[in-house]
């Protein structure tokens, strides 16, 4: 039975962003499950398995539906047991925990405020002013006064990665020899702004560049089958 995954886009239906959409179409794949994948706008996400989540993404798998990136992981590995798995044990499940917490007070912020009007300009009509509204009363200013200061933060950013750059000298993956759900939670933020923005988070050579790239590779290559933004 195929599962079908409510994933974020903008007006190109092809393009989907979301980090978290992204953390849970590599743990899909991880597992190696069949996906159907739907493209869902921003203001198509409340009508999603009848108002299942204020977020995307959700899963329905049967008759069970199930919301959040983390949920979602936590499920499938669950209801699979068989196939590879996401956490490798309790202990893995608190370190994607702590890795989670770690990338949503560290990436995301930084590259929210590098990709925001870039994220506006994948919207239609409707989603962008949505898009804006929403987001400029969350900053408190417009969209590109918060842009305006990404070249600013950009070393400071670099530098607060440097726990999992040290990490991957000892290990080729978060999860170790292996990719584990902790891996596609970064992988997931830093997807996000490779697909939102042509603008370099990472330098060339950075050891974490590196580990992106091999996760773009993972399962196919499905991390490649949406093209950097240009």
């Amino acid at each position: 039975m195929t599962i079908l995954l409510y994933d974020l886009v903008g007006h190109d239906a092809a393009r989907p962003f979301s980090p978290h959409c992204w953390k849970t179409k590599m743990a899909l794949a991880h597992k190696g499950l069949a996906v159907t994948k739907v493209p869902t706008r921003f203001l198509e996400v409340p009508k999603v398995e009848s108002g299942a989540s204020k977020t995307v993404p959700v899963i329905r798998d049967g008759e069970r539906v199930v919301a959040d990136s983390f949920a979602i992981a936590l499920y499938l590995d669950e209801a699979y047991p068989d196939r590879p798995t996401l956490f490798a044990g309790e202990g893995g499940k608190a370190l994607a925990r702590f890795i989670e917490r770690w990338s949503q007070f560290t990436i995301h912020p930084y590259v929210a405020t590098v990709a925001l009007t870039d994220l506006h300009d994948m919207q239609d009509e409707p989603n962008a002013a949505y898009f804006r509204e929403s987001r400029e009363q969350r900053y408190g200013k417009r969209l590109e006064e918060v842009v305006a200061n990404r070249d600013a933060g950009l070393a400071a950013f670099r530098a607060a990665l440097e726990p999992l750059r040290s990490t991957l000298t000892y290990q080729p993956f978060i999860g170790g020899e292996e990719p584990l759900f902790a891996d596609y939670i970064v992988f997931g933020a830093l997807q996000w702004g490779r697909i939102a923005s042509p603008f370099q988070l990472l330098e060339d050579g950075d050891s974490i560049a590196h580990w992106f790239e091999r996760c773009l590779d993972l399962h196919g290559g499905i991390g490649r089958q949406v093209a950097a933004a240009a």
